[in-house]
Formats: structure tokens, sequence, C-alpha cells
């Protein structure tokens, strides 16, 4: 479970950071704004959940 866990939060980092450089590429800030919210969104929740594994 735990390589799963580290998988999709490599995943939703990946995809977050993806949209923040399209989002500059293409001068959308809605889009870039979305990309951080995933960012920041998956490391809360990876956090969150490596936290209460212990």
């Amino acid at each position: 479970m735990k390589y799963f866990l580290a998988l999709a939060v490599a995943l939703g980092i990946a995809v977050g950071v993806a949209a923040v450089v399209y989002g500059e590429a293409d001068d959308s800030p809605g889009l870039q704004f979305l990309g951080v919210l995933i960012v920041a969104g998956t490391v809360a929740f990876g956090v969150r959940t490596a936290r209460r594994s212990r």
C-alpha cells in the first residue's frame, strides 16, 4: 500500500506541474491555479496519510 500511495502522490504532483507549465505556455492563469491546487492537495493528502499510518 505504501508503494501505491507514493505512486499516486508522484502522479498527482506530475499532473499538477504539467498543468502549471501548460497554463504558462497558454497564458491561462486559471489552469496555473488549478495546477497549484492539485499539487498542494496531493502533498497534503500524502503527508496526512503518511502521518496516520505510523
